[in-house]
């Protein structure tokens, strides 16, 4: 199947109901995780790089390798660039072949986040590309983004901040935080607030900084090396309630990583002698598909495919 536009995706969601994934993919062993885990949901899968992930793996390697993930699968996936900040990268991404676009200009002024979301989306339109942008800022820190405190999505702007960047969906901040040192507790949801921003915004909404650490993920990691002190996420409950109030992406990384990392590490421990990186690779694919295909039956896609 080729890619398809986020939007058509949020459409369906926001219709159905549901949420979809969107999962940070750096490399060839995440992307077939992903793409195992959304065939044996029959789930719609949004497959989204960073701009740190681009700068890791490559622009056009990675667009290749997911272009052709999707051309060989009968699920629906968009490609999709998260937390896009730098203008000549967006545009290098629309032309590519992108087929869903986040620009992230939340930490400028008002009117300056206005002003470059219109021009990524004239840009985007030219292409028949989708845009996400983002109001509001979420806290922690991954990747190439940060912010020390959460700046909570005013709902009266964002009525004027859609209608006159005319944005395809709109990423919210209602008390989530990027990363997995993030939290003394467990994270707590304005639900009250998307309440009201789902009344008076028709677009699909979408959640950042939503993994969830469930506590046997936590447990596993710690047990093999890993030192995450009392990192917690999003409770599911209250992602489940999100959803039901109008959330139709989530964003998921923090978990992706823990479980890939903790599978090598795991299997590394069992087996200290084995230096065939396919081995140890699959060990960590094989832990992140669980947690995938956890997260698409969390958020209500599975067989919405």
């Amino acid at each position: 199947m080729t890619l398809v536009t986020g939007a058509k995706l949020l459409a369906l969601a926001q219709k159905g109901h549901y949420a979809v994934g969107a999962f940070n993919v750096n490399n060839l062993e995440i992307l077939q995780a992903i793409v195992s885990a959304a065939e044996a949901q029959k789930a719609p899968a949004i497959l989204q790089t960073s701009e740190g992930a681009i700068q890791y793996a490559g622009l056009e390697q990675l667009h290749c390798l997911i272009a052709n993930a999707a051309r060989n699968s009968n699920m629906p996936f968009a490609l999709h660039l998260d937390h896009g900040k730098d203008l000549k990268l967006i545009k290098k991404c629309i032309d590519i072949g992108y087929t869903s676009i986040m620009y992230d200009g939340s930490h400028l002024p008002l009117a300056e986040n206005i002003a470059n979301t219109q021009k990524v989306v004239a840009w985007a339109e030219e292409k028949g590309v989708s845009v996400e942008a983002e109001l509001g800022t979420i806290g922690g820190a991954e990747d190439n983004v940060s912010s020390r405190t959460i700046v909570y999505t005013d709902p009266a702007v964002a009525v004027q901040f859609v209608k006159e960047t005319k944005c395809d969906s709109l990423a919210i901040a209602i008390g989530t935080s990027h990363g997995a040192y993030k939290f003394n507790g467990a994270a707590k949801l304005d639900i009250g607030r998307l309440q009201v921003i789902r009344e008076v915004v028709s677009v699909p909404l979408v959640l950042h900084g939503a993994s969830s650490l469930p506590d046997w993920l936590i447990k596993k990691a710690t047990d093999f090396g890993a030192k995450l002190g009392t990192a917690e996420g999003v409770p599911e409950l209250q992602l489940q309630r999100a959803i039901h109030y109008g959330i139709c992406k989530i964003n998921t990384d923090t978990d992706l990583r823990l479980a890939f990392v903790t599978g090598m590490r795991e299997y590394l421990h069992e087996h200290p002698d084995d230096i065939d990186p396919r081995r140890v690779l699959t060990a960590g694919k094989a832990l992140l598909q669980q947690v995938v295909e956890h997260r698409m039956e969390l958020f209500g896609s599975k067989g919405k495919a």
